[in-house]
């Protein structure tokens, strides 16, 4: 029986992300901009305004969220790590917030400072440095808490194509910054000539989403769209947010999205499997698994099988193209369901050894590891079988 439990927020990022995107879309899909502002207050810095309206982006209607700082306020240091930290830190909001906005803009700094070849806090942030930004970060971790939202997934990324002007002069898009913090991200690029992905947006969508992948299984009960700076007269510069609830066949399992890389192999010493193996784990593979079968003119071969995360797979498809006969690969997107799981020691007559629990839903299995186990059966004499069957596990 499916269950959804769990509200979820899915960023469809078709064209790009910003701050002024994230925060229009979740005005759009509900979230009452009064108090966005009143908890906004919660931070030591004053002399701005937050205004919203309805616009169109290609002939879709939009909304737009716009900071506007007044021209009698007096300056707050907003520019270096310990200025930034320092005025969150007093703040007043909640402290998981706070733990939120720092990480992005620790991102948004590390990504600087590669870029620059600087050291992390002598970093001067120049267009990111400012109230909006400020504003755009926390506004939009406020608001997804506002909604309710527990885990926010995404789609891969657009940045966009071309040059932008900056303090530096001409930069080429995705701009340096953008792409230092999407590392292992899936992104792309496609539409118009600009920028399309900022370097808060970047942050904002690393910092905060689970997984990047197609639209998980929910059910759909608010729809945001906030709009970009720009009206393109052939490309809608909207983000859309899809809120509900992530659709479970077991209560409390965690849906993740995977990829799976297969390949046939039929001419290779199969002692080498076991080497291949060990290297794929060793790069980060979730799991392998072989299974025999017959190929063409009745040959007997082996289909290697290998679960990765969007992060690993190409280091995982190196390997195999790399350490195996094969000359080429499948590979397809899939979801699984997986149970929570913790490792801990425990302490028996037959020693001290390690236990996976997992569970979730009223679901609850343990199972000692397999190498601890064998190791104490060799110290101590005892044969395998045997030693599983007398070792009482916890409840």
């Amino acid at each position: 029986m499916k269950h959804g439990n769990m509200k979820i927020a899915y960023l469809d990022c078709f064209s790009g992300i910003s701050g002024d995107m994230c925060l229009g879309a979740l005005v759009d899909a509900g979230v009452p901009l009064t108090k966005l502002f009143q908890e906004l207050k919660k931070i030591p810095v004053s002399g701005y305004t937050l205004s919203v309206r309805s616009v169109r982006r290609n002939r879709m209607k939009a909304k737009k969220v716009t900071v506007t700082v007044k021209k009698s306020r007096k300056k707050t240091s907003l520019r270096r790590w310990k200025d930034i930290e320092k005025i969150v830190r007093t703040s007043s909001l909640a402290p998981d917030i706070k733990k939120k906005g720092l990480r992005v803009y620790k991102k948004i700094i590390k990504a600087e400072s590669s870029v620059h070849g600087s050291n992390f806090r002598g970093v001067h942030l120049h267009e990111l440095g400012a109230v909006d930004c400020l504003v755009d970060i926390f506004g939009t971790i406020i608001g997804f808490q506002m909604l309710g939202v527990e885990k926010v997934y995404s789609s891969a990324i657009n940045l966009g194509t071309g040059s932008i002007l900056s303090e530096h002069g001409f930069l080429p898009v995705p701009a340096p910054a953008t792409v230092e913090i999407l590392k292992n991200v899936p992104v792309y690029s496609n539409g118009v000539a600009a920028e399309l992905t900022t370097p808060t947006g970047a942050a904002l969508v690393h910092a905060l989403s689970s997984a990047f992948s197609s639209m998980p299984e929910m059910s759909i009960q608010q729809i945001g769209i906030g709009a970009g700076s720009t009206d393109f007269s052939e490309w809608p510069n909207i983000l859309r947010i899809f809120i509900g609830e992530e659709e479970t066949y077991c209560s409390g399992a965690n849906l993740e999205t995977v990829t799976i890389i297969e390949t046939n192999i039929d001419d290779m010493n199969p002692q080498i499997f076991e080497h291949v193996i060990d290297m794929l784990y060793k790069a980060g593979a979730l799991d392998v698994a072989l299974t025999q079968v017959i190929m063409k003119k009745g040959r007997p071969g082996v289909i290697i099988t290998v679960i990765s995360d969007d992060i690993r797979k190409g280091a995982l498809m190196d390997i195999l193209l790399k350490e195996t006969s094969t000359i080429g690969l499948r590979f397809y997107k899939a979801q699984r369901k997986v149970l929570s799981r913790k490792i801990r020691e425990v302490s028996t007559d037959f020693g001290t050894f390690r236990i996976k629990t997992a569970g979730a839903g009223g679901i609850r299995k343990i199972t000692p590891e397999y190498e601890d186990m064998r190791k104490i059966a060799e110290k101590k004499g005892i044969p395998l079988i045997d030693l599983l069957k007398k070792i009482k596990l916890p409840e």
